[in-house]
């Protein structure tokens, strides 16, 4: 059975070119109360989760996963948080209803270019090569990164693990064909 993320618009599935992405699938929780969290957060109208709904790593902050053995695990209590809603789905911003905070807004000059000179771009998230604008999110983005490279030198290993056994069985195999054995 394929397994696809259940959060609404996302259309990623368990395959090897989402493996190869680093994406992984959770199943949704066995407690009613977190269970119930994850499927508000989701946004899909009178949708219930069964045992083969699962979420996709996409829709989780970085700081959730718990990365020390083989299998990616989410950390206890981890909700989904990271969507990209259109926007009849999207919950309004609250706004301002003090006085002194919507004179506040008003003042608020308009030329930003005298704060943020051109010649020092600040870096944009939309770009996936922008470092980001806070040191504890550039060292989360740093530990994912560490994560998945320890990840891909276990699976290097794992590979030429399987390398050298299917040598050696075909050695194996070579050797009982010159002795005659069938």
């Amino acid at each position: 059975m394929p397994v696809i993320c259940a959060a609404y618009g996302c259309n990623n599935r368990r395959s090897i070119e989402s493996r190869s992405r680093g994406i992984t699938f959770h199943k949704f929780p066995s407690d009613t109360d977190l269970r119930r969290q994850w499927e508000v957060a989701i946004r899909r109208e009178g949708f219930i989760a069964t045992e083969s709904s699962k979420l996709c790593s996409e829709h989780f902050k970085p700081d959730v996963f718990d990365r020390t053995g083989q299998i990616v695990r989410l950390r206890d209590g981890a909700t989904p948080s990271v969507f990209n809603f259109p926007s009849h789905l999207q919950r309004p911003v609250a706004t301002r209803n003090t006085k002194t905070s919507r004179k506040a807004e008003e003042t608020l000059p308009v030329d930003l270019s005298q704060h943020f000179p051109e010649s020092e771009p600040q870096p944009n998230d939309d770009h996936s090569y922008a470092l980001p604008n806070s040191p504890a999110r550039l060292k989360a983005r740093l530990n994912e990164a560490l994560a998945r490279v320890e990840s891909l030198e276990r699976e290097k290993l794992n590979a030429k693990a399987r390398e050298r056994r299917a040598k050696k069985t075909v050695k194996s195999l070579l050797g009982d064909k010159k002795n005659g054995i069938p």
